[in-house]
């Protein structure tokens, strides 16, 4: 065996051992700029109606009535996502992430996206821009851009730890399955939703609630998945010793 491919074998069994990924860190456009392309209807089709492209912004247009959510043409992991809106006086929009199937509904976690002000309703703090939706409440650091100006969101996605970021802000901090978030699913519309975001993956959707509402610069970074935090072994030192044992 050549001292180079015995070299690779004992960093691959090093990080094999300790539980460190070596997921690549590659930042990917979710939006072209030009086209829909990557997204599609709920039930897989090509995006037709409602949803269309101006001015390289992602817009939705309730002219012709209700066009229904979009979402990726595929899953992800953990992640970082990047994109930019606006809305409309009185709107209601979100953008919602590790989404599946929960029998005959299509749900996930939901970047709330809405006019706090002139909303037709007074909403609890769950139901404001940047919240979690119906699960957490921004903290006092949010700051939302004037109407008709576009805001800077930022979702950071990682094993358990969901963060919601607003012009430069950490504005959400959550963890999904601790006593926290079990108590304040409890209290939601999703109490009823068995294993509610417990999926690690899952897609992107752009929702429709019949309001305009505009995105651009739609970007995504894997990230690696959370070290395993394990107790060293004996049998795990063993291991690396063996492996870094010179030779006789």
């Amino acid at each position: 065996m050549s001292s180079n491919r015995t070299l690779t074998l004992i960093f691959t069994t090093v990080f094999f051992v300790a539980g460190i990924s070596l997921e690549a860190q590659e930042t990917r456009p979710l939006f072209d700029g030009k086209s829909l392309d990557g997204w599609t209807t709920l039930n897989g089709q090509p995006v037709t109606k409602g949803w269309e492209v101006v001015d390289g912004m992602i817009h939705l247009n309730t002219e012709g009535g209700r066009a229904g959510a979009i979402v990726t043409d595929r899953e992800f992991r953990d992640f970082e996502l990047r994109f930019e809106w606006k809305n409309v006086p009185g709107g209601n929009s979100g953008l919602k992430y590790r989404v599946r199937e929960y029998g005959n509904k299509t749900l996930g976690c939901e970047y709330q996206i809405i006019d706090d002000d002139g909303y037709r309703v007074k909403l609890p703090a769950t139901g404001s821009t940047g919240a979690l939706y119906d699960l957490y409440e921004p903290n006092n650091a949010k700051s939302v851009k004037p109407l008709g100006q576009f805001n800077h969101s930022r979702i950071v996605v990682r094993g358990n730890r969901i963060e919601h970021w607003l012009n430069g802000e950490l504005i959400v901090l959550a963890c999904v399955g601790s006593n926290e978030w079990n108590r304040r699913i409890a209290d939601s519309k999703f109490d009823d939703v068995e294993g509610f975001a417990r999926n690690r993956s899952g897609k992107i959707m752009l929702t429709d609630h019949n309001s305009e509402v505009w995105y651009r610069n739609i970007e995504l970074t894997p990230l690696a998945a959370p070290e395993r935090h394990r107790p060293r072994s004996a049998n795990r030192r063993g291991i690396l010793k063996r492996v870094f044992r010179p030779k006789r």
